[in-house]
């Protein structure tokens, strides 16, 4: 089981986020960027099955700047006000934020200075986007919205990054997969994984649409990432 942390953002505010320390830490260590619905058991779940595995995970808040910073429900009222937080998102601050939180990450004794951001959705495009603008030594996306806008910014990448999609995810269609690897050619540093007949949050235990076969293989491939960037 994990604990919750408060962090500290580069302009005076103060975020929560939830840590998850691995017992026996390995030389890399995850911080998990949420999907819209903020800190929820699924998010808090795969921090504490990562930290299991030996990979310290941290998992911040990055919706607290908004009017209702909570975690809200899959379904009903709060399904709504998840999509309005989402589109009234800040994404250049909460890259910041994702900045302040890998300080506060590293900070803490036994976390090791080689940090993956791996992220669900928003997430994901989040993980994406802070790659370039932060020190992290790698990214991973799980369905991320809207990649393929960080344009030429792509075929830049540097260090190693994984975008995994869905073929059959309603919010992630195939033309946005294939403006991310239209911007991604020749990056060997990106790797666009597809499962067909995926859906959306297709790794999320909660979720409808979750596919344990295809989860359990983002996973394997997220934990080979990781171990790269340890013995690189």
């Amino acid at each position: 089981m994990g604990r919750n942390i408060q962090v500290a953002s580069g302009d005076g505010g103060v975020f929560d986020a939830y840590l998850a320390t691995a017992a026996a830490p390995r030389r890399t260590a995850i911080l998990l960027l949420p999907e819209m619905f903020g800190l929820t058991p699924a998010m808090k779940e795969a921090a504490d099955g990562f930290a299991q595995d030996g990979f310290t995970t941290l998992v911040p808040n990055l919706f607290w700047r908004d009017p209702m910073p909570g975690t809200l429900a899959y379904e009903g009222p709060e399904r709504d006000i998840a999509h309005k937080r989402l589109d009234a998102m800040d994404r250049d601050l909460a890259v910041r934020d994702i900045g302040a939180s890998l300080a506060a990450f590293r900070a803490i004794d036994g976390v090791p200075g080689k940090v993956v951001a791996v992220g669900h959705c928003v997430g994901g495009r989040l993980a994406a986007l802070a790659m370039p603008r932060t020190d992290l030594a790698g990214a991973v996306s799980y369905y991320g919205l809207g990649i393929s806008s960080q344009g030429a910014e792509l075929a830049t990448m540097r260090g190693p990054v994984q975008l995994h999609y869905g073929l059959a995810d309603p919010y992630v269609p195939v033309a946005e997969i294939e403006a991310v690897k239209a911007h991604a050619a020749g990056n060997a540093n990106i790797e666009i994984l597809e499962y067909e007949g995926a859906g959306h949050s297709f790794c999320n235990p909660y979720r409808p649409m979750f596919s344990p076969a295809d989860a359990a293989e983002v996973r394997a491939r997220t934990i080979d990432l990781l171990e790269r960037v340890a013995e690189g």
